[in-house]
């Protein structure tokens, strides 16, 4: 059967080492300081969580052993028993590189071009309508973070006149591999949890045939499976599946899913087909990183002014009811007494200590420069320097090789899985919507990738058009290079006919005489 028959450890046992780093780099991206604190402190974190009420300061995490090793991360070190909040800061650098890894590869989409215009036409409807280029940049954050994203294709026929797309992260997935190829994959979502009862939604995909699923289990198991229509969330499905509990994808040429990598080959996993997250080797700087502005948070708490004062500047609130400062008083009465034997009087003691500002900044700027060089990216891509100057496209190349040079490995994975996502697409909308257009796997183009500013393009194309070495077309495509052949024929004519190039031939001219000037030459 394809889908589980009888209870089991769920996710399965055989991707326990995967969902241990699916578990560390999605603390990371999500930025939540008390899943961090969970991960790497075992589980001893602040109470919000309800774990560990009593043992904050726990012994155990001083010793040696595998808890030992975790919560000597800082992330991982137990908060003293006499503290009375979590002082620790998480700076949100993981995320920033998710969202740029998606930035250099689809915030200027690639294109796909088909060979028949008729499916051109309903191909580009359907990735604009269905927001699928949105949809790559939610997968190309995932892939990051997570080491790579399952891409899906599916329907809604209530909601929508064409196929839909979404984006779904590694660790919702257990997939097979057959030669380095996606063969199946189950995704799993827990739909409801009622007590110690846990309701699986299991989603399986193989050639030609999607699997859906529902188990009532616990926290660690499967369960046993229950029909579709007891839970509200799978109610939807009971009707589209047959009694194998699957239905036709519509795509017999594979899977609806193609799993796209982030980067290979994989550093831990050795052997595994999966990919690797752009945090990979980098861990320790980001929490040396989250370290180092704890620590200058802590020098800012410190080094507030603080003044100390002797008890007969307090004013007395009555027996049992203690004493105050008044800032504002100005007059005092002396104390008779001898003076110090240091020369010192009764004074107020100024405390302030040092903001060690330029240390904890050099620090925090070098570690933020080896993240984002392990990562693959150029500091330069993060704002770090040369921001507000313009430069030419040797100049951004350069200081950007970098980042371009992760970049194009990454549209290594990235284009065959568009070229799949088209002819998917398309044969989905053939066999549910009954459209005429014939399905095939689009050519895709990439932008340059190299974003220069609207002065210096138009200065380059000046330069081009007075050394008359490109013309109109070439100089159209280079303004604007998102257009397609129809806009560019449209404003070439328009711009031709403004430059008055577009001349009547000499030969037609006696056919345009003006009646008037046919009697003068007539007489």
């Amino acid at each position: 059967m394809p889908l589980p028959t009888h209870d089991q450890e769920w996710p399965p046992p055989h991707m326990r080492a995967e969902m241990r780093l699916y578990g560390q780099h999605g603390a990371w991206y999500s930025g939540d300081p008390d899943r961090l604190a969970e991960v790497y402190g075992n589980g001893a974190v602040s109470p919000g969580l309800g774990l560990d009420l009593k043992g904050w300061d726990r012994p155990l995490q001083y010793a040696g052993g595998a808890v030992g090793r975790i919560a000597r991360w800082f992330w991982g070190s137990p908060i003293p028993a006499g503290q009375s909040r979590s002082t620790k800061l998480h700076v949100p650098l993981a995320a920033d590189i998710a969202a740029k890894s998606a930035d250099l590869l689809f915030s200027e989409p690639p294109t796909l071009r088909a060979a028949g215009k008729k499916t051109q036409k309903r191909l580009d409807q359907i990735m604009n309508e269905g927001s699928v280029y949105a949809g790559l940049l939610e997968a190309g954050e995932l892939g990051s973070a997570y080491g790579g994203a399952y891409w899906r294709v599916g329907w809604d026929t209530e909601m929508a006149d064409y196929p839909v797309y979404d984006s779904l992260p590694a660790d919702s997935a257990v997939p097979e591999f057959n030669s380095g190829r996606l063969r199946a994959v189950t995704f799993w979502k827990v739909v409801g949890e009622d007590q110690k009862v846990v309701w699986r939604h299991l989603e399986r995909h193989e050639k030609g045939r999607v699997y859906h699923g529902l188990f009532q289990g616990d926290d660690s198991r499967l369960g046993h499976p229950v029909p579709l229509q007891e839970h509200p969330a799978t109610e939807g499905f009971a009707d589209m599946v047959d009694s194998s509990g699957g239905f036709d994808s519509g795509y017999p040429k594979g899977l609806l899913v193609h799993y796209v990598p982030n980067m290979r080959p994989h550093r831990t996993l050795r052997g595994t087909n999966l990919g690797r997250s752009d945090y990979a080797g980098v861990e320790p700087l980001m929490d040396a990183l989250d370290e180092t502005y704890t620590s200058w948070m802590r020098d800012l708490r410190l080094g507030k002014s603080r003044i100390i004062v002797p008890e007969v500047y307090l004013q007395n609130t009555g027996r049992g009811r203690g004493s105050y400062w008044d800032p504002d008083r100005e007059i005092y009465s002396g104390i008779g007494m001898l003076p110090p034997a240091n020369g010192s009087g009764n004074m107020i003691t100024l405390s302030q200590f040092a903001i060690r500002v330029e240390e904890h900044w050099k620090t925090a700027k070098t570690l933020v420069a080896a993240i984002v060089r392990g990562a693959g990216y150029s500091v330069q891509s993060f704002g770090e320097a040369g921001e507000g100057v313009e430069a030419t496209a040797t100049e951004i190349h350069s200081r950007e090789r970098q980042s371009l040079t992760t970049r194009g490995r990454k549209i290594g994975y990235n284009t065959p899985a568009l070229s799949w996502l088209g002819d998917c697409l398309l044969s989905v909308d053939h066999y549910i919507y009954k459209s005429k257009v014939t399905a095939e796997r689009p050519q895709v183009e990439w932008p340059d990738g190299v974003f220069l500013e609207t002065e210096s393009v138009a200065r380059t194309v000046d330069l081009l058009n007075r050394a008359q070495a490109a013309s109109i077309d070439t100089r159209i495509r280079m303004v604007h290079p998102e257009w397609d052949e129809d806009q560019v024929g449209a404003e070439k004519k328009r711009l031709r006919d403004e430059l008055g190039l577009n001349v009547p031939d000499p030969a037609t001219f006696t056919d345009q005489i003006i009646p008037d000037q046919a009697d003068d030459l007539d007489g």
